[in-house]
């Protein structure tokens, strides 16, 4: 009877560990960016993205986040809102991408993310292998904080890999602010 009491905090345990530890990068500055589609949602609304059509417009600001609605996500999205006009003056887009289903995402976008950017719905977990930020403690198909700048040629320009949600906007603002000169 004991027993079964242990495994649960033991599984919150591992995954509080899990989560403090640093972020890793799977991808390196100049490597190419795996390009990709996915179910995203802007301000509750579903639409198609994709990589390669957004990288036309600009510079893309693409990170990866743990879950929807969890307290680092969410500080993180409500940060990505407040920049979203310093990112749109460096003719940037964001999109952020965790491994929630589109339902999820789609209230996610409106409350966590304010309506200002769109977040893509990689339940499968193809995007997150494709970029190797799979959480390496957690088994599955959750993704680390890993924030990448892609420029438009489609080549990584920076990466910002830190479990902490603050200071993921600042280097990407101070990328692409890079980039652009």
């Amino acid at each position: 009877m004991f027993l079964p009491s242990i495994r649960p905090a033991a599984a919150l345990a591992l995954l509080a560990f899990a989560l403090s530890g640093p972020a890793h990068a799977a991808l390196a500055v100049g490597a190419a960016a795996p390009d990709f589609s996915a179910d995203a949602a802007v301000g509750g609304q579903p639409f198609k993205f994709h990589l390669a059509d957004a990288l036309k417009q600009g510079p893309v600001v693409l990170y990866f986040y743990p879950k929807a609605f969890t307290s680092g996500c969410t500080v993180e999205a409500h940060n990505f809102a407040e920049a979203t006009d310093k990112f749109k003056a460096l003719n940037t887009t964001v999109i952020g991408m965790s491994n929630d289903d589109i339902d999820t995402l789609k209230k996610f976008s409106v409350e966590a993310c304010r309506s200002k950017f769109a977040v893509a719905a990689d339940a499968a977990g193809k995007v997150i292998k494709d970029y190797d930020v799979a959480l390496k403690m957690v088994p599955g198909t959750m993704a680390d904080r890993i924030s990448y700048l892609i420029a438009p040629n489609g080549k990584v320009a920076a990466v910002h890999a830190s479990m902490d949600p603050d200071g993921h906007i600042d280097a990407m603002l101070k990328a692409a602010e890079k980039l652009k000169k």
